[in-house]
């Protein structure tokens, strides 16, 4: 349903900072987009929303959305496609509200504009909304304004009104990360729920592992604007094949509650734009040899893709 093929996007200064990202996502599957911070993960996200900052651009390549080819849309094609075909939520839902206006009103604008409700039906197709989110108090929360809600009332409130004009792709991304791990727990119980009733494509941008273990059928690791492993969420867990991922994983150490010390990788990533002409991850990795100088390819092995020369071997 949705492809990113060979895309790139370029900041101030022509300077690359996504290279050649390909994605694939299918109706009602679920692709997690995971790395530090500054990797490319968001800057990948939002360019499928077409909501690039000013003065970055897709420099290369192209997003399709069920055959629509959302680069070459102009302003009025993106009001046609966001909020029908394609929604977002992001880390902090107040900043995304309008704090005048009650959450109804919002969630009720968005069920006229996108689904073409009459202005008298809106009210009941609100509220049941709200309450298919998991607010128990909905009529309370349709009249309520943003700053009299909890954190995870706002992101559920949030989802509604994204999912409102019953979109075929949501993006979110760290959609729980200023969550408590009980709130967060139940925001992606909500998202799974949405998938398996409504056939939604869910892509997931987090830095937490647990997270895309919990809701991800495939996962995606970004390293320095590019993607060095791609595959089944389980079996990248359980046996990672780029050197970046097994630190990844280190770091998070799933499941372990056990440790006491914190580890961490060593080094940092390149500077955006940096020149380098063999694989990023090098200067920080453990198994570096003088073969990852050279121009590192995705090589494909069965239903994994990985960025690494011991594997292209």
């Amino acid at each position: 349903m949705l492809r990113v093929d060979d895309l790139s996007v370029t900041v101030p200064g022509a300077v690359a900072a996504v290279r050649n990202v390909s994605l694939a996502l299918h109706r009602g599957e679920s692709l997690g987009l995971v790395g530090e911070s500054g990797s490319g993960k968001t800057l990948t996200c939002r360019a499928v929303l077409g909501v690039l900052p000013p003065g970055v651009a897709v420099s290369a390549g192209r997003v399709t959305l069920a055959g629509t080819d959302l680069t070459a849309l102009d302003r009025r094609g993106w009001d046609r496609v966001r909020g029908s075909r394609i929604a977002a939520v992001f880390q902090d839902p107040a900043s995304y509200l309008n704090p005048s206006l009650t959450i109804g009103r919002q969630l009720a604008e968005q069920l006229r504009l996108k689904r073409g409700l009459p202005r008298r039906a809106t009210r009941a197709a609100a509220v049941d909304l709200l309450a298919a989110m998991g607010l128990r108090r909905a009529e309370a929360v349709y009249r309520q304004y943003p700053h009299e809600l909890s954190g995870g009332m706002l992101q559920r409130a949030l989802i509604a009104i994204a999912v409102a004009g019953e979109p075929e792709l949501l993006v979110a991304d760290e959609a729980t990360t200023a969550l408590d791990p009980a709130v967060q727990a139940e925001v992606l119980d909500l998202l799974g729920r949405l998938r398996e009733s409504r056939g939604l494509a869910l892509l997931l941008v987090s830095h937490d592992l647990a997270v895309v273990a919990e809701v991800c059928d495939r996962v995606a690791v970004f390293y320095a604007g590019e993607i060095v492993e791609q595959g089944p969420t389980a079996e990248v867990i359980a046996n990672p094949r780029h050197p970046y991922t097994e630190a990844l994983l280190r770091v998070a150490s799933l499941g372990d509650w056990s440790r006491r010390t914190l580890e961490v990788i060593p080094g940092h990533p390149p500077e955006p734009g940096a020149v380098m002409t063999g694989c990023r991850f090098a200067p920080r990795c453990p198994v570096a040899t003088d073969a990852c100088a050279e121009p590192v390819p995705l090589s494909t092995v069965g239903n994994r893709s990985v960025r690494c020369h011991r594997v292209a071997a």
